[in-house]
């Protein structure tokens, strides 16, 4: 089973409310967001939170990716996680939140990499015409600003978690593609929408035709929901056909995936998924990858 393999949790969130404000968490909550109401998770979640989340699994390492605090505190959130990992280990490595087309986004970048932890930037970037599902109101992907920012990741030896939907995907490739010395690894296995598995899969194929993008296995509940293990399981098989197992990535995506289920039920069912692989496949998907991706020297 999975939880007798040592475990680096590819994607997690922390969360201080009385330190930081979040407005995403904040009142009033509404079920007709992307995501649903997210009021159910709108209380602090701090490391021993999420170490009681994980109990009988072997948590080596975590990485935790911003978690939507108000672009104002980008800094100050990371200067809180790198004093968490200094006096507590965790989390072994750090993913900031940037606005790549903001325009003090380089002075960010240097003020983010300073810190020891820090190893990439996430700026969500979800666009879909479908404006119950969009988060944003127009692909900002798609200006010279944004390319711009995401330019500048490889001056300060920063990785990229891409958070969009795959009908983003193959332009973004073009931009990736000009740019092997950026580390890019998907989030949620794509985010793919009901109704739209080929342009999930183009997206998916066109994004993994590139040696320098990754991808994290976690996040069924997010397009799916209510979602299932059969019905998780093509996205998981197909995304692992695509990228291989040395580039794909198991995560819990905790607390936010408490919306749409359990730590077990998550992690048990991409378990269950992959029961058929070999055993240094799975130490591959389970915890080697994320050590190697995301440069956390953990040796697992």
């Amino acid at each position: 089973m999975a939880r007798d393999l040592p475990f680096i949790d590819a994607h997690v969130h922390l969360w201080d409310l009385d330190r930081i404000a979040y407005p995403w968490l904040t009142p009033p909550f509404a079920d007709d967001g992307p995501n649903g109401s997210v009021e159910p998770i709108a209380n602090t979640y701090l490391l021993d939170d999420y170490l009681a989340d994980v109990q009988g699994w072997d948590v080596r390492g975590t990485v935790h990716v911003d978690a939507g605090a108000d672009a104002s505190a980008a800094l100050a959130e990371t200067e809180w996680l790198q004093g968490l990992a200094d006096a507590r280990g965790m989390p072994n490595a750090i993913i900031a939140f940037a606005a790549l087309d903001g325009p003090e986004v380089e002075r960010l970048l240097e003020a983010h990499a300073a810190h020891p932890n820090v190893r990439g930037i996430r700026h969500i970037v979800n666009w879909h015409p479908d404006p119950r599902r969009t988060y944003s109101s127009r692909d900002v992907t798609q200006d010279e600003a944004w390319a711009r920012g995401f330019a500048l990741l490889g001056k300060y030896g920063l990785s990229f978690d891409l958070q969009a939907y795959p009908g983003q995907f193959p332009e973004l490739a073009g931009l990736i593609a000009r740019h092997p010395e950026i580390q890019v690894i998907i989030n949620h296995t794509g985010m793919a929408v009901p109704g739209e598995w080929e342009q999930w899969r183009t997206g998916m194929a066109a994004l993994a035709a590139l040696p320098n993008v990754a991808t994290k296995l976690s996040g069924m509940g997010f397009t799916h929901r209510p979602w299932s293990l059969e019905q998780a399981r093509p996205y998981i098989l197909q995304t692992i056909e695509l990228f291989g197992t040395d580039r794909a990535m198991f995560a819990s995506d905790f607390p936010t995936d408490k919306l749409f289920g359990s730590f077990a039920q998550h992690l048990d069912a991409y378990d269950a998924i992959t029961r058929d692989f070999s055993e240094d496949e799975r130490r591959a998907l389970w915890g080697r990858n994320a050590d190697r991706i995301y440069r956390l020297g953990l040796g697992i």
